[in-house]
């Protein structure tokens, strides 16, 4: 990475270190504030309040498994569970991820208006068992069935890459705006795999929300942090809810200490990102970056 990338990465991050190396000259009224993983924040003008931790799904996902599912019914319940024990109130799951039916077993003791559901309909060739790809209003229909739900609180077009997106899906965005209207679900947008498509993202009345991949490496992003960090800035400054996702490089940050750090820093010093979407796999790992967003401070 050339200075000029690292300058522009430091800059990004507001200044975080400053703030922690001037902290002993401060007094106690100006002592920063740090993060809290389990506050809720405003997902932009959904007028949804979420927790700043949700629980990703999708680890290695794809043909409806992932290593959640994997994990088997009894560890994995036992995960969502473990998680809304210490405050996560937002859950990711997708058709891609095959993870639907293990919600609401798992949380069967919980009102569902204490937490939120995120899912994601699969509309590109591949990706799972079946060919056809009914319109989004008859996919919704059999979501609300297998997660046993009357409601979504947020549905995705997943894994949008072209540039006219809203173009290509005007019909199934169209439907998902009917199925807003009548309360089946609270709002709509997109999961980005490129730059172009998150750039449109930006642009287009119809998203409520974007899932964005964001880290300070670049890795398994749409385009290099430089470039993407301007998108999301624009998105949320619209009043678009950000999820951001690959907070932990899709994984490879785990045994790296320093790594996380640097990610929970830089994510959260953006001030664009509302949610940190993260696939934890064990309740120690939540525990542990918990720990590292709790340790970064709020710019004045």
């Amino acid at each position: 990475m050339n200075m000029k990338r690292r300058d522009f990465i430091a800059r990004s991050a507001v200044g975080l270190g400053g703030l922690v190396c001037g902290a002993s000259s401060l007094t106690a009224a100006d002592k920063p504030t740090f993060y809290d993983p389990y506050e809720t924040v405003p997902l932009g003008k959904t007028k949804m309040n979420w927790t700043r931790f949700c629980l990703g799904t999708g680890m290695s996902g794809g043909n409806r498994q992932s290593n959640h599912t994997r994990m088997g019914k009894e560890k994995f319940e036992t995960l969502i569970n473990g998680a809304y024990d210490r405050g996560v109130r937002v859950f990711d799951l997708a058709d891609l991820y095959g993870t639907h039916p293990f919600l609401i077993p798992a949380l069967k003791t919980i009102p569902r208006d204490k937490y939120s559901v995120i899912t994601k309909i699969w509309f590109r060739p591949g990706g799972i068992p079946e060919p056809e790809r009914p319109d989004a209003d008859v996919v919704v229909e059999r979501f609300l069935k297998e997660i046993k739900t009357d409601y979504l609180d947020l549905v995705l077009l997943h894994c949008v890459t072209a540039d006219k997106w809203n173009e290509d899906l005007r019909k199934q965005m169209d439907l998902l705006a009917k199925m807003k209207d009548k309360g089946l679900i609270r709002a709509h947008g997109v999961s980005c795999h490129s730059l172009g498509a998150l750039k449109t993202a930006a642009a287009e009345p119809w998203v409520d929300s974007v899932h964005a991949r964001i880290n300070p490496d670049g890795i398994s992003m749409d385009d290099k942090p430089e470039n993407v960090i301007p998108v999301l800035k624009q998105i949320h400054a619209a009043g678009k809810g950000v999820v951001g996702m690959k907070i932990a490089g899709e994984g490879k940050y785990r045994n790296n200490e320093e790594k996380k750090n640097e990610s929970a820093r830089f994510v959260l010093g953006l001030g664009c990102v509302d949610i940190l979407n993260i696939g934890f796999e064990k309740q120690e790992e939540i525990d542990d970056f918990a720990d590292r967003v709790k340790k970064v401070p709020k710019a004045a």
